[in-house]
């Protein structure tokens, strides 16, 4: 391929997935008292543990300029272009250390150029924006073409996610506009969506509601032409699991993908969300059948 896509690890596509489609992830930090490794060397059930027991919270950093050059130099150096598409830069730094890099390799000599695309969401919304640059790189298309469909693409992404709970968002410091329903006496569980920043949409009073919510979301979104969706959950396998079966009823085909978040959202959003993304991508219809679903063990 001409064409290299690189993303970040929040997208929590499966790894199989991006192995078939070659693309490289550049890796965000989480870690306690100061101790910061990258976040795909945990396990995510004790990841998970450890944020239920601990007093503090992580803290989360976004990738340096260096590891976006240790990824970029080899790909532009063998002449290839590389796309590099990156959770919403409202939400993170990792698009602007993105940049950084890429302004870099652009003083050296590279027969390769960079374009660095803000998907202007996260989680697996951005994962369906790097699957379809994947797919499209795969086939031959140029870089300015993978970048333009991407663009176009998430002007059709919607997101909406549950949590048991805003303290995370809060103590963390990425509640945004979520800080609206933050404050309420009651014990709400907040339904919001992921874009340039986390923005509520309606608060209900119990879990079962919520889960209610993000089923009508699922009908909603298949309502509104979806062509692809996507479920994730943060130790919550049994409610995805619900959400999955209900959207193959509805849509007659499988999710992209559907599968856990890992330990950089988790660490900012907790454990008990349940996610619902969707897109409308110029993929053929036959590939939105290609499952990347995961098992669930409850």
């Amino acid at each position: 391929m001409n064409v290299a896509v690189v993303t970040d690890t929040t997208t929590s596509v499966p790894q199989s997935m991006l192995d078939e489609l070659d693309i490289p992830q550049v890796s965000l930090h989480v870690g306690w008292d100061g101790e910061r490794r990258p976040e795909e060397e945990y396990e995510l059930s004790d990841f998970y543990r450890r944020l239920g027991e601990e007093d503090s919270l992580p803290t989360t950093s976004q990738p340096s300029v260096g590891q976006f050059l240790d990824c970029y130099r080899p790909l532009v150096s063998a002449g290839r272009d590389v796309v590099s598409i990156h959770i919403a830069a409202g939400i993170s730094g990792t698009c602007a250390s993105a940049q950084d890099a890429a302004k870099a390799l652009a003083a050296e000599d590279h027969a390769g150029k960079i374009e660095v695309v803000d998907a202007r969401t996260g989680a697996g919304c951005l994962g369906m924006l790097v699957v379809l640059a994947g797919r499209m790189a795969r086939e031959g298309a140029l870089a300015s073409e993978v970048a333009a469909a991407v663009r176009a693409a998430r002007e059709t992404i919607d997101m909406r996610f549950c949590l048991d709970t805003l303290e995370y968002l809060r103590k963390g410091g990425r509640i945004g506009a979520a800080q609206a329903v933050v404050g309420s006496a009651l014990k709400i569980k907040p339904i919001l969506t992921f874009g340039t920043e986390i923005a509520p949409v309606e608060k209900v009073r119990t879990r079962r509601r919520a889960k209610e919510r993000m089923l009508a979301f699922v009908d909603e979104i298949h309502a509104r032409g979806a062509t692809q969706w996507i479920i994730q959950h943060a130790q919550a396998p049994g409610d995805a699991a619900d959400l999955v079966d209900h959207g193959r009823e509805v849509f007659g085909f499988d999710p992209l993908f559907c599968n856990e978040v890992g330990p950089v959202l988790g660490a900012h959003l907790g454990a008990g969300m349940l996610v619902a993304g969707m897109g409308c991508s110029p993929a053929d219809e036959s590939d939105a059948t290609s499952s990347g679903v995961e098992k669930f063990e409850n």
